[in-house]
């Protein structure tokens, strides 16, 4: 379905700049996923916390799922993300696994706070869910909710400066090549305080039972 003049600007960054590349059919994979099962919005509404006219409205593409929505959507359905982002492929057993992603090539997903992009999406459950983030917010405010998801992360700061947010401890400021080991079940949220927006490599695992 192609996205209409107000889709598009409901998908510009906080501070009025535009993501750089357009965004995924998350909201059309879905809605695959969804049917594919038989569930009703109801039901996918039991099964991730999320609001039934919310989930409609991400189906129809008329508001871009936040990182947090994301990872509920995951752990409710009992999917991995590269499942979420992008067609099933099918898989072939075989002794090991290898999936390179060349610059640039990553699948990428703008949010008004993060534009995420993707690593390694060709392999399916996968342990560690690794992606590169522009941090495009700028004050603690723009965030309406702590970002929080199962398992554990790790997070590098590969170029400019970011305040990291965290639940249970006093705000911390990272610069290029600091990093940070922490439990991303407890609330955290990132933003840009260098002149240039900064970018991010983090690594997730998985949830147990996920």
């Amino acid at each position: 379905m192609p996205q209409n003049t107000d889709q598009q600007a409901a998908l510009k960054i906080a501070s009025g700049r535009k993501a750089f590349v357009e965004p995924l059919r998350l909201g059309q994979r879905l809605k695959e996923i969804r049917l594919a099962n038989q569930w009703t919005l109801e039901d996918v509404s039991q099964r991730t916390g999320l609001a039934r006219s919310t989930l409609s409205k991400i189906e129809n593409d008329q508001i871009s799922p936040t990182f947090t929505a994301v990872q509920k959507l995951i752990n409710g359905l009992g999917i991995d993300l590269p499942q979420l982002l992008s067609p099933p492929r099918k898989q072939t057993r075989t002794m090991g696994r290898r999936d390179m992603t060349r610059r640039g090539e990553g699948q990428r997903h703008p949010t008004p706070t993060y534009e995420h992009e993707l690593l390694s999406c060709e392999l399916a459950q996968k342990r560690m869910i690794p992606f590169k983030t522009i941090v495009r917010a700028r004050q603690f405010e723009e965030f309406q909710e702590w970002v929080r998801h199962d398992g554990e992360e790790f997070l590098m700061v590969l170029s400019g400066e970011v305040m990291l947010y965290s639940e249970f401890y006093e705000p911390v400021t990272m610069v290029e090549g600091d990093s940070i080991y922490f439990d991303s079940d407890m609330g955290h949220a990132l933003v840009s305080i260098s002149e240039e927006d900064a970018v991010i490599l983090s690594v997730c695992t998985r949830g147990e039972g996920s």
